[in-house]
């Protein structure tokens, strides 16, 4: 029987479930694909169920049965390449991309157009989830980096752990914050009412988001804000600036209709990243330039097209 291995070092700021942790914090599987493919799982050497708590520093280990109707399928999609060498590939993704497959999408995502840029031989040993380390949502665009290799995959994966990597985001967003720069550091857990949604929960009941703002421009009711999160969960950004009381413009879940773009699309974007990569000690800067729609929002709203690189914001 063919199988797949998930395993690493658990870095979490309070206990969790085995199962919830790979579920929603590396977001690699639902709880009941888990369940459902779990053949054996360890922690620290030892038999457990996926119910096990688990803490920071903890090695997991979980065997799955491997399933030939959800495997990565390698696909010929065109993708707007900014960097790429033996160990890594960095992208500028585009709106409404799917970073990896996932019920209702199978095709088309990121994933398969990384291992369709494989060579045939390769594809074979290519890294698990097609080597990507860190994830955008579907609607926001920008840089996203991944690793064509295990080791390299290990390598990038660690700095994102230890919260080493250095992202700043562009937001046109509705309203004013409430200061031209500040912090935004509370703790982010489901909507119990509405699962596809995140709000800002009792300290220790979810996980603690950190975000950084300034406020680059305002004009016709909205602003242009740089973000700077410093940690990376789920939605973080669009909650944050929700609280902030200016949520995104266009954002389908946490946003409302903006008076002069109604229709707009998320207008959230990845536009650098600063990571170290393998066999350097330095980080790397990765910009992506911005896209079609959001120049377009940007002339509409007569806010400044921002200058790259990006500031350094809360350092």
């Amino acid at each position: 029987m063919n199988t797949e291995l998930l395993s690493g070092t658990v870095d979490s700021e309070l206990p969790v479930r085995l199962d919830v942790y790979i579920a929603e914090t590396l977001k690699l599987l639902s709880r009941s694909q888990l369940k459902s493919r779990c053949m054996t799982a360890a922690v620290n050497g030892r038999s457990v169920k996926l119910s096990r708590i688990i803490q920071s520093g903890d090695q997991y280990r979980i065997e799955l049965m491997a399933l030939a109707e959800t495997s990565l399928v390698a696909e010929q999609l065109p993708l707007d390449i900014i960097y790429e060498d033996s160990a890594v590939i960095v992208v500028n993704k585009a709106q409404g991309m799917v970073t990896h497959p996932a019920h209702g999408n199978w095709r088309g995502t990121l994933a398969n157009a990384l291992l369709g840029r494989q060579s045939q031989g390769d594809q074979a040993n290519a890294p698990q989830r097609a080597g990507i380390v860190h994830r955008l949502d579907k609607d926001t665009s920008g840089v996203i980096i991944a690793a064509r290799n295990a080791p390299a995959q290990d390598f990038l994966a660690a700095q994102f752990r230890d919260r080493s990597t250095v992202k700043y985001y562009l937001a046109i967003v509705s309203g004013q914050a409430p200061a031209v720069q500040g912090r935004v550091d509370d703790w982010l857990a489901r909507d119990p009412r509405e699962r596809k949604r995140f709000a800002p929960a009792a300290e220790g009941s979810g996980k603690r988001a950190v975000s950084d703002y300034q406020v680059l421009a305002s004009a016709a009711g909205c602003s242009l804000l740089l973000l700077r999160p410093r940690t990376g969960r789920t939605h973080q950004l669009r909650v944050h600036c929700l609280k902030l009381g200016c949520p995104i413009l266009g954002d389908p879940i946490y946003g409302r209709p903006g008076r002069l773009l109604p229709g707009a699309s998320l207008m959230l974007h990845a536009a650098q990243l600063s990571i170290r990569l393998p066999a350097e000690e330095l980080l790397r800067r990765f910009e992506a330039p911005l896209p079609e729609h959001f120049l377009r929002a940007l002339a509409r709203l007569k806010l400044p097209v921002p200058e790259f690189p990006l500031g350094m914001l809360g350092q």
